[in-house]
């Protein structure tokens, strides 16, 4: 089973991705924080990082940067999960290294096929 690592500090958003991935077929392990989950990331073996970007303490952008230069974990894919819904704000975070972006609130197909097309 793939196992998709979720770094969340909303606890409704968590819950709403967490039952999305269980009826996706995807297995999900839960960070409510940047350094949680980078912790995380070096102990359990991931298929991809749903990474929202406002997080408390390291911002999501910050571990993204973390991830990206570590060998270890540079090649997980990264979709940055965000309310950050702006023009630009997309191509912004594609430039920082994520390899997909889903806005909150999630539109289920769309975020379903971008998991499927990154976790094949």
């Amino acid at each position: 089973m793939k196992s998709i690592l979720i770094v969340e500090d909303n606890p409704l958003i968590m819950e709403l991705v967490r039952t999305l991935l269980d009826s996706f077929g995807y297995e999900s392990i839960e960070a409510e924080d940047g350094p949680i989950a980078i912790n995380l990331v070096k102990k359990n073996r991931v298929n991809l990082i749903l990474l929202d970007i406002q997080l408390p303490g390291i911002d999501g952008t910050e571990v993204l940067k973390i991830l990206k230069k570590d060998p270890d974990t540079r090649e997980i894919p990264v979709i940055a999960l965000t309310a950050h819904a702006m023009q630009g704000d997309e191509d912004r975070f594609l430039k920082e290294g994520c390899s997909g972006y889903v806005s909150k609130p999630i539109d289920i197909q769309r975020f379903k096929s971008i998991i499927a097309e990154l976790i094949a």
